[in-house]
């Protein structure tokens, strides 16, 4: 049977294919993604970003896993990697450059803790335990909540590997960019506080992770071969996990405790206008480490400081790592 239209019907063609085409855009405009979050941004806004991206997700800002790691949504967003030539303590592997981050993907609220790490690999490798070659330095101390430290790289992917195959999720360890994303969480400054005289608040390092507090860049400038030395003699260490402040992404100890593990071998940065979701060089000699650690001076704590000694199998008392999971 075939239909005839009428010429009534011819005429309101052309009105059902503007109803259709406003119907299209609606559609489109209501699956839109939010905006990026543009560094400089404040806490607020940061807040409102995670906010709207977790709407359009239909996902929470904070999760928590099956070992009770919690882990924060962190939005796509556009910041300035690297340092100026004016900040104190920068190095020359540090070159400005824009990077855009396209896809969501959750973060660690914490570095991953001797229990958590001790649950899924049946083990606590830390030096800075009951067990470990520093006991004598933790003698009485719960160090449960302590970030496990003397992980390899091949180690700290070993176990995103086993949590992953355990719960079905995808956990990795984030990229460099990813790891300065949300460590500076819209702050333009050396440190995510915003001024040295402020660091203590937001991180463990040289200064404070000791006994009594101490200028270790004077020190590492006028006693460097015995650096280690007095370092030791202050009982400088790693405490437990989230007792500085967070910063605007909910995130703790970004900066010192424990310098984290980046999925990226080290490269230098590729100098484009604007680089997306970059993942460093196919090879190299070593991973890349990133936030310095309890026994690092203040210009190894910076948010764009950046080691790239570290061989996939080196392990030492002062790096460990924080998960990053993929948002399918």
């Amino acid at each position: 049977m075939v239909t005839r239209l009428h010429g009534r019907d011819m005429n309101r063609l052309p009105y059902l294919w503007i109803a259709l085409l406003l119907l299209f855009h609606a559609v489109r405009e209501a699956e839109a993604d939010p905006p990026l979050a543009v560094a400089p941004f404040d806490s607020r806004q940061a807040k409102a970003h995670q906010r709207a991206w977790a709407n359009h997700l239909g996902t929470p800002v904070q999760i928590t896993n099956s070992i009770g790691m919690k882990l924060n949504l962190i939005p796509p967003g556009k910041f300035t990697m690297g340092s100026p030539r004016s900040e104190s303590g920068r190095q020359s592997n540090e070159t400005q450059h824009l990077v855009k981050i396209t896809k969501p993907f959750y973060l660690g609220v914490h570095e991953v803790t001797q229990e958590q790490y001790e649950r899924v690999m049946g083990k606590n490798p830390s030096i800075w335990s009951a067990l470990g070659a520093s006991k004598d330095r933790v003698s009485g101390i719960d160090t449960s909540q302590f970030p496990v430290e003397y992980v390899s790289w091949n180690e700290a992917v070993a176990f995103c590997h086993k949590l992953s195959n355990q719960e079905g999720g995808q956990y990795r360890l984030p990229t460099e960019a990813e790891w300065e994303y949300a460590c500076r969480a819209g702050t333009t400054t050396a440190y995510g506080s915003g001024s040295l005289l402020q660091l203590g608040t937001i991180g463990w390092f040289a200064d404070n992770s000791g006994k009594t507090v101490i200028d270790s860049d004077r020190i590492w400038n006028t006693d460097n071969d015995n650096y280690d030395a007095r370092l030791a003699s202050n009982n400088c260490g790693p405490h437990r996990v989230g007792q500085k402040k967070r910063n605007s992404w909910g995130l703790y100890d970004m900066l010192g405790n424990v310098a984290e593990w980046c999925q990226d071998w080290y490269g230098p940065y590729v100098s484009l206008k604007v680089v997306s979701d970059p993942t460093g060089p196919a090879s190299g000699r070593g991973r890349v480490l990133r936030g310095g650690s309890f026994c690092y001076p203040p210009k190894g704590v910076r948010s764009a400081d950046r080691s790239d000694y570290a061989d996939p199998p080196y392990r030492t008392h002062m790096f460990g790592f924080r998960l990053a999971r993929t948002i399918p």
